[in-house]
């Protein structure tokens, strides 16, 4: 029988001599091929009878290179290769896993001892806390800032690595997401040169994958200590236009302890949602490029605190430390993950007695959403900001909803112009990921007045219809009480017919305008004709009295501008009919919207 070459090539060893008994698949010659070596091996058991071939031989495909005597094989004259020991570590894996080694927590106490003493966690456990246990693939982890014409190799890679970010794939609530954190361990968390390579990277991924990202950004912006990149101003990199397209496309969540300031900062500014540390300082400029500006000099902590940036609505979630930023990540991101499978919700029968009987007596909007919507599933976003208008991620029956509310507590429900950026803001981030929306309608109308116009009101406003006409997802209005004027029609999409359904609840009340500025409007002539004081305030109360007659809730769904008065213990029953009803979301192969509004 005869032993052939499988390919075409050199011999470079001889590995058995003639009489030798071998057995099948043994090696009995090495062959180089395209500098590559191959094993010829025995087909079967046998003697070597003759070698054909010495060592440097050139031979082409199936060249005979030895002959073969078939026949039984002694066990103890075969040669035969142990096995071997899987737990072996070879010297090249060995190398491998010394390096990634260099960069976990452990081998760093100096720099884990620096995040203890300002009461913060490092990047890695702030990414393990995020992630499913067992889930993370880690992008990029044995690369190094790109020093080297500066710094000394091996000064590098202990003290740099990853170049300052974390990055990889991972799976919240068993879902994949891409999780990233700059390291401020890392030369303050700065943006290298390969760290904004590994964000390309990443970013690329989530938009092929269609996974969304959540991002811990503190550190210092951009980095000028760089030695190893092309180029002079650094303007052609590419992360913030990759970062700024996947708006609208994946939920994009950015989760910040610490300072934030520049580069890092118009990261999270891109984000759909901010979550924020009490401890956080935000910033387009940190304090050298104050400094370098002529503007000034200012310790970091003067520099967007976070008092100033949850009351002018740059933060959307404010916690107290990075475990609780976590924890407000893995909740913002189920409501993107479908419905719970289980829940819960307090008894409806409830919401019959949180709206005063006194219609003039203010209340608690919150109690509403709290009791309406399945228990523990309200996330409310902005709070601090545009406080007459309430928005909320929520789930009834465990499917995930957004929430509008006007708040009487401020302003007595009227929209500003915060409140309507807030709105309108809010239901583009609903519409672009097909989550349907609830509006709790109690507001007397749009603000008016010298002053609110200055912050020009009428834009803002107006940007409350556009958006709201223009949403496409299953829209329910619930009127709680007040729905007056423009306001009313822009809570619902522009009209009480705009929505799937809209619904009063007995306390609620319609008319172009409050019935208070309507008397006093349409029926000035008569009340200045009554001299007397009190008369002319009984006559006043008398007309507004009829008139909440005519605008109550049941007689204006007796002329179908609405849908129906309800007993507020049916809301859910309401919301619920409108949400089975609706067709399924589609699987989209892009953007439903061009890009979610960051303000």
């Amino acid at each position: 029988m005869d032993i052939t070459a499988p390919m075409q090539g050199t011999i470079v060893t001889i590995d058995v001599v003639v009489g030798q008994q071998v057995r099948a698949g043994q090696q009995v010659m090495l062959i180089e091929s395209m500098k590559m070596h191959h094993a010829i091996e025995s087909a079967s058991d046998g003697s070597i009878e003759a070698l054909v071939v010495a060592v440097g031989a050139t031979v082409m495909e199936h060249a005979v290179v030895a002959r073969l005597a078939p026949g039984e094989v002694s066990i103890a004259a075969a040669a035969t290769e142990a096995a071997e020991d899987p737990a072996h570590i070879r010297p090249d894996l060995a190398e491998v896993v010394a390096r990634h080694a260099i960069g976990l927590d452990a081998a760093r106490p100096a720099a884990v001892g620096k995040r203890r003493a300002v009461g913060r966690r490092t990047a890695r456990e702030n990414v393990a806390d995020l992630v499913d246990d067992g889930s993370f693939v880690e992008y990029g982890p044995v690369v190094i800032a790109p020093q080297r014409r500066r710094r000394a190799l091996d000064d590098l890679i202990a003290r740099t690595p990853a170049d300052g970010m974390i990055g990889g794939l991972g799976k919240v609530n068993g879902q994949s997401i891409v999780a990233m954190s700059y390291d401020y361990t890392v030369l303050a968390g700065t943006q290298g040169g390969q760290n904004h390579r590994k964000k390309d990277r990443l970013f690329e991924l989530a938009e092929s994958l269609r996974l969304p990202v959540v991002f811990f950004t503190e550190g210092g912006g951009g980095r000028p200590g760089d030695t190893d990149m092309m180029g002079v101003s650094g303007l052609d990199c590419l992360a913030f236009m990759y970062f700024a397209e996947l708006s609208g496309l994946v939920p994009l969540v950015g989760i910040n302890a610490g300072y934030c300031f520049a580069g890092n900062a118009a990261i999270l500014g891109c984000c759909d949602v901010v979550i924020a540390t009490a401890d956080s300082n935000i910033g387009m400029g940190g304090p050298a490029m104050i400094e370098g500006g002529g503007l000034g000099v200012f310790d970091p902590h003067d520099i967007g605190p976070i008092d100033v940036q949850r009351a002018n609505g740059v933060v959307d979630i404010v916690v107290p430390d990075e475990a609780a930023a976590v924890a407000a990540a893995k909740q913002y991101l189920g409501y993107f993950q479908g419905a719970a499978g289980e829940w819960a919700c307090a008894d409806q029968r409830e919401l019959r007695h949180v709206i005063p009987e006194d219609r003039k007596r203010g209340y608690d909007v919150h109690a509403v959403i709290q009791c309406l919507f399945d228990t523990g599933s309200v996330l409310e976003l902005r709070r601090d900001f545009g406080l007459g208008m309430v928005t909320a991620f929520a789930r009834v029956d465990g499917r995930p909803v957004g929430v509008v509310a006007n708040n009487p507590g401020h302003l007595a429900g009227a929209i500003d112009s915060d409140g309507a950026d807030k709105a309108a803001r809010f239901l583009q981030l609903c519409d672009a990921f097909d989550i349907p929306v609830v509006t709790l309608v109690d507001t007397p109308g749009m603000m008016v007045g010298p002053e609110i116009e200055k912050t020009a009101l009428v834009r803002h406003c107006s940007r409350l219809f556009v958006t709201g006409a223009n949403i496409t997802v299953p829209l329910v209005a619930v009127v709680l009480r007040k729905s007056y004027g423009l306001g009313a029609q822009a809570m619902m999409g522009g009209s009480t017919k705009a929505p799937h359904a809209t619904v009063a609840w007995p306390t609620g009340e319609f008319g172009g305008m409050g019935l208070e500025g309507a008397v006093r409007l349409g029926y000035r002539n008569e009340l200045a004709a009554i001299d007397d004081l009190e008369e002319r305030e009984r006559v006043f109360q008398q007309m507004v009295d009829r008139m909440y007659e005519v605008g109550k809730a049941v007689n204006v769904a007796s002329h179908y501008e609405i849908d129906d008065v309800i007993d507020p213990a049916d809301t859910r029953r309401w919301i619920s009919a409108i949400l089975e009803a609706a067709p399924p979301v589609p699987v989209r192969q892009g953007k439903k919207r061009p890009n979610i509004d960051t303000w």
